[in-house]
């Protein structure tokens, strides 16, 4: 006598959704975090090359840095924000630093500390 297979479908899919389903929960986070990571990295950048175009000022660089991660993720990111003098090989320039918590588990869960800089060289007027 052969036994039903019937209703065994259901079953590998379950088995099947309890592995790929958390798997894709974890790639879509490191997308993610890497997203907030280099837009932050980018908005550094940015801002070192506004403060160091030459009339500018620090302050106008720190304000670049924040306007653009206002303008692409969460004004929660800019909070850390920091300009300072900075020798960028063996000339003078800015380096802007900003470090944000960037949430691991969903929107909301434990952060990760993430901190990035950008370099520039100031211009010579």
């Amino acid at each position: 006598m052969r036994r039903s297979e019937r209703g065994s479908a259901v079953v590998d899919f379950v088995m099947i959704l309890v592995v790929l389903l958390p798997l894709f929960a974890a790639l879509l986070q490191l997308a993610l975090v890497l997203h907030v990571r280099n837009t932050l990295s980018s908005a550094a950048a940015e801002g070192a090359r506004r403060a160091a175009v030459s009339g500018a000022t620090m302050e106008d660089g720190r304000a670049k840095t924040i306007e653009q991660i206002v303008g692409t993720v969460n004004e929660r990111y800019a909070d850390g924000v920091s300009i300072a003098p900075a020798d960028v090989g063996g000339s003078p320039g800015y380096r802007v630093t900003v470090t944000a918590s960037v949430p691991v588990l969903g929107l909301g869960g434990p952060a990760i500390d993430v901190t990035v800089s950008g370099n520039a060289i100031i211009e010579s007027p």
